[in-house]
């Protein structure tokens, strides 16, 4: 089990990453290290007000403590109150045009340490995964984008990619209001079942395969013209991604449970939402068809 290599390839990524959408949005990202009293810390990277994003970040954190919350040890007891560690890399990006979809992506590593200090009683695993949320669909976006999914997941076998979009289906859903967050993608978690390097191996594929999943997309529609209308609709639909961040998602309530930094935990939030009481699109129109033709499970690939 090699932790440093997990975290050499973690940092990487985020840099890439930001280089990457630095140099499209024309800004700087921010930079912002901080350290946890609790043990470990991260470096923040957030762009607010940019050219194409209207707010993006992306975190880098390696957390360590003694106690783990109940977010993580509920459905392992096992693991309770052993000490732990957690790494990963998170991103969500909020773009400002309403023909660009709103993006996340996760992937992360979480070690707990045996109580006798026994290395091969430590209990570990592998998440992540990325999922597009769109305002205006568009069906070539989606199939791009889970068609780049399936090809990162193709080198371990076809049974991976087909398990973990059914998965990122179930997760990626507000119950409350029994509705997709968006489209779908990948998502895995608790994942270590083929042992740590191929684990480990798995992680980097969904990691890779986020900017050629979501820059091709970006370059297609930043340019779209549009104006108040569509904006309205952009920040009443982020409203159901404020509402899953907080009420469903278990990496939010796992960094607030655990004495992480709420800063970085919540930049994942739009700069810019609405909510009405029980409005519906008018049927016909194009804010009508996000739900008709896009918010159900499809093979998008």
């Amino acid at each position: 089990m090699d932790i440093a290599a997990v975290k050499d390839y973690l940092t990487g990524l985020q840099d890439r990453i930001v280089d990457c959408f630095g140099e499209l949005d024309g800004n700087a990202f921010l930079r912002d290290a901080w350290e946890r009293p609790e043990g470990g810390g991260g470096v923040s990277r957030l762009l607010e007000e940019g050219n194409l994003l209207e707010r993006g970040g992306v975190g880098f954190s390696h957390v360590t403590g003694t106690k783990l919350p109940p977010s993580a040890s509920a459905h392992r007891p096992e693991i309770a109150g052993r000490p732990w560690e957690a790494m990963g890399v998170s991103l969500v990006f909020h773009p400002r045009n309403p023909y660009v979809p709103t993006v996340h992506m996760n992937v992360r590593f979480f070690a707990a340490k045996s109580p006798d200090g026994d290395a091969s009683k430590a209990v570990w695993w592998f998440g992540g995964g990325m999922d597009l949320t769109p305002y205006y669909g568009f069906e070539e976006d989606c199939a791009h984008f889970h068609r780049a999914n399936r090809d990162a997941l193709a080198p371990f076998g076809p049974a991976f990619h087909a398990r973990f979009k059914k998965w990122c289906d179930e997760y990626f859903y507000n119950r409350h209001r029994q509705e997709p967050r968006g489209i779908g993608g990948t998502f895995f978690d608790d994942f270590n079942e083929p042992g740590f390097g191929t684990s480990f191996a798995i992680m980097r594929a969904v990691g890779d395969a986020f900017l050629p999943a979501y820059v091709p997309i970006v370059e297609r529609r930043r340019d779209t013209p549009y104006g108040e209308r569509e904006r309205d609709f952009q920040a009443y639909r982020r409203g159901r991604y404020v509402e899953f961040n907080l009420v469903w998602d278990r990496g939010t309530h796992f960094g607030l449970q655990s004495g992480g930094r709420t800063e970085s935990i919540l930049m994942s939030l739009p700069p810019v939402v609405r909510w009405r009481y029980n409005w519906k699109p008018e049927p016909g129109t194009p804010e009508a068809k996000l739900y008709t033709d896009f918010l159900v499970p499809k093979d998008w690939a």
